[in-house]
């Protein structure tokens, strides 16, 4: 199979990126998944982060399995309406215990079958979830996705400096392999208490949305830290967080910066066209 046979069926494709480990790229990148399938659109998620694949726990998939069809890999579909499908390398190991000891070339290899085998059928978006950092994950996606012309990259940081100087340069890494930059996300920006729903400013707020207006970005949003997604994202079954996620205090800010994000590429594909 080429693969252009899988993925040009797949009309909209979002990298989620951090430089930054520990930002919550894949809280992010579930979010956004479960908001634009919420709004009606049909969404792959593909976990690149592969010595650290959170996508099944994320999606409460842990346990589940990828099947070989005459096509290729089938994705491992979230629920009966087959709307959301996932694939990682987690469904992969025969324990998610297990760890990944492997150099470049073999990431790369893996990477690539990824993008070349997985059978995602017709989707609207495919969200691809990354590691923090600028590594060989990241330069191997850009350059097997280069032929289809990904609409860009979600970039996801902290309030703090700390986090913002290192996110500095996943904007330099997407300024030099020539990938758009669709918006900014400040994650765990203030705390939603459990009791009075107040939000306090643990870590600061709007150190993100200030390194936005530098660089001439579009903010998306702020999303505050809720203890209530933890304990979804944690939890199984019908309690498990793509099935509760109407629920949550975070559902109506991602809805906000979905519908945002999703402006934004028409506005770019109307532009080029």
């Amino acid at each position: 199979m080429s693969e252009s046979s899988h993925l040009s069926k797949v009309k909209h494709i979002v990298l989620v990126l951090s430089g930054k480990g520990g930002v919550g790229k894949s809280s992010v990148t579930t979010q956004l998944a479960v908001s634009l399938v919420d709004q009606g659109y049909k969404v792959g998620v593909l976990d690149v982060d592969l010595t650290g694949p959170s996508v099944p726990r994320m999606f409460g998939l842990d346990g589940k399995k990828v099947h070989q069809a005459s096509q290729g890999w089938v994705p491992v579909y979230v629920d009966e309406s087959k709307r959301l499908s996932c694939m990682s390398i987690g469904f992969l190991l025969s324990s998610k215990n297990d760890s990944v000891v492997w150099r470049g070339p073999k990431k790369n290899a893996m990477i690539k079958q990824f993008l070349q085998d997985v059978y995602w059928g017709d989707l609207d978006y495919l969200l691809i979830d990354t590691p923090p950092g600028t590594s060989d994950e990241h330069i191997s996606v850009v350059e097997y996705l280069k032929e289809f012309e990904p609409d860009g990259a979600v970039i996801v940081t902290t309030p703090q400096q700390v986090a913002i100087s290192d996110v500095r340069k996943e904007l330099s890494f997407c300024s030099k392999v020539k990938l758009p930059i669709l918006g900014v996300v400040e994650n765990m920006s203030g705390y939603i208490c459990p009791h009075c729903k107040d939000c306090t400013n643990i870590f600061s707020s709007g150190g993100g949305e200030s390194m936005a207006k530098e660089y001439g970005i579009d903010f998306l949003g702020r999303v505050p830290i809720d203890p209530a997604f933890t304990m979804a994202v944690d939890a199984d079954g019908p309690d498990a967080y793509v099935h509760s996620f109407r629920n949550s205090e975070l559902f109506s800010i991602f809805q906000g910066i979905t519908k945002h994000l999703t402006a934004q590429i028409d506005a770019k594909n109307t532009a080029s066209a």
